[in-house]
């Protein structure tokens, strides 16, 4: 009897999805899963930050500037990218929980994707943009995406997984150093963040600060950085033109 019920819902689902009162789109919904992903730089920065993050050689990238550049939103692309042509297994994403203490998550409702939901939102609104939202439940359930607070990634390692570690400028030097030695064989890892905007007042110094100047020192084949500035912006006109009406170039 269930499996009747459930061909005959299917079988609803079906009609609806080919009838001519897909009044929300469904066609394009189910489209969007199996969007191709193409990573088209729109500048020469993100040209640069494109082959690093393609770059097998590469295995920690670094991308540091103002937001609008696509530091992010390349890095997830990438990910899901690799995931698809699965180089990886799955893609682990971290960020500090700024205002909350200590990066104690548990007053918050809701399993830890759910504490880590307003931090992660950024994140997770590019990989809607390639799976549906069952499969993205789905993806989440079986660990295929984890989304790993800070506090919980001590003593971890991760094998074969795309790792994106944003908002890094909110890190402490041992939240860095702790991050940037979870990786094992077939990993990656991407840092991305923006010194000009650290939430986080640190009595301490600042960990994605600290690590830059590391790297400035030294030549690494295996850690690279960009660094993207304000002309790399990719703003909507309207939102050049409330900056204007602030008083902002």
């Amino acid at each position: 009897m269930a499996g009747k019920r459930r061909a005959q819902a299917n079988r609803a689902v079906r009609d609806f999805v080919t009838s001519g009162n897909n009044v929300i789109g469904m066609n394009s919904y189910i489209q969007q899963r199996n969007k191709q992903i193409v990573l088209l730089p729109k500048t020469l920065k993100q040209e640069e930050y494109i082959d690093l993050l393609l770059d097998t050689d590469r295995l920690i990238v670094f991308a540091t500037g103002p937001a609008g550049t696509g530091k992010t939103m390349l890095a997830v692309m990438a990910g899901i990218k690799a995931l698809k042509d699965r180089t990886v297994d799955r893609i682990i994403m971290t960020r500090p929980a700024v205002g909350v203490d200590d990066e104690q998550h548990g007053f918050l409702p809701g399993d830890l994707n759910s504490k880590m939901e307003p931090w992660t939102r950024p994140i997770m609104d590019v990989v809607r943009e390639y799976y549906s939202a069952r499969d993205i439940v789905h993806m989440l359930e079986e660990q295929i995406i984890e989304i790993a607070p800070l506090a919980y990634m001590r003593g971890r390692n991760f094998k074969r997984s795309w790792i994106i570690f944003d908002e890094a400028q909110n890190a402490t030097t041992n939240q860095m150093k702790m991050v940037l030695t979870r990786l094992s064989e077939g990993s990656k890892l991407i840092v991305t963040g923006d010194l000009n905007q650290v939430d986080r007042k640190f009595s301490i110094e600042n960990g994605l600060k600290d690590f830059i100047a590391r790297l400035k020192s030294t030549q690494s084949p295996t850690i690279a950085s960009v660094d993207f500035g304000r002309r790399d912006v990719q703003r909507h006109p309207v939102v050049a033109e409330v900056l204007k009406l602030y008083g902002e170039d």
